[in-house]
């Protein structure tokens, strides 16, 4: 299946998601290198350097046409970056996506991951053509839950103790909406 390209960058009322730049690093920095961010992501506290090396990555990530390619977007509020968004395509057909955010604690509690999440959502849906989106978080994570409750998914699942984190095991709630429930 041949998609073209999106067109970047994604305007929501609050925010614009765009690709990642160079000059990102310490904004990026700014919140994964806290504990409180990374606690729920699949990696731990990141170092300035590993934010560099995600940029360069995640600057190549904008136009994803095969399983597991993915979208990586950066969220900006009043022109500064405060967050990420990710769309991980899955499944034959590029028939359903996965998604995914983390934004910086000062800006958490204005309804900004659900705009962001929305604007993600109608990507998959309206420009992809998806029939079913998912996302997938640590249990623990009461917020992100929310979020996907605000964008109209369901729990699907709670995965019991299957991902190590913390030297640990974690639970994981599964969510998805599918394309004739959106919007």
């Amino acid at each position: 299946m041949t998609v073209p390209r999106p067109t970047l960058p994604v305007r929501t009322e609050r925010l614009v998601l765009r690709p990642a730049r160079p000059d990102d690093v310490g904004t990026l920095h700014d919140y994964l290198a806290r504990a409180d961010v990374c606690r729920y992501l699949p990696h731990g506290v990141q170092t300035r350097e590993q934010c560099a090396a995600r940029i360069e990555t995640w600057a190549r990530c904008l136009d994803p046409r095969q399983p597991d390619e993915h979208l990586l977007l950066f969220v900006e509020h009043e022109g500064r970056h405060v967050g990420h968004v990710i769309l991980f395509l899955r499944g034959a057909e590029l028939s359903k996506g996965e998604v995914g955010w983390a934004l910086h604690p000062d800006v958490c509690g204005r309804g900004l991951a659900t705009e962001a999440g929305r604007a993600l959502v109608d990507l998959c849906f309206g420009h992809y053509g998806m029939h079913r989106v998912s996302a997938q978080l640590d249990a623990r994570n009461t917020a992100s839950a929310r979020v996907c409750r605000r964008l109209g998914m369901r729990q699907e699942a709670l995965l019991r103790r299957d991902y190590p984190n913390d030297g640990g095991w974690a639970d994981t709630q599964v969510f998805a909406v599918l394309r004739d429930e959106w919007g």
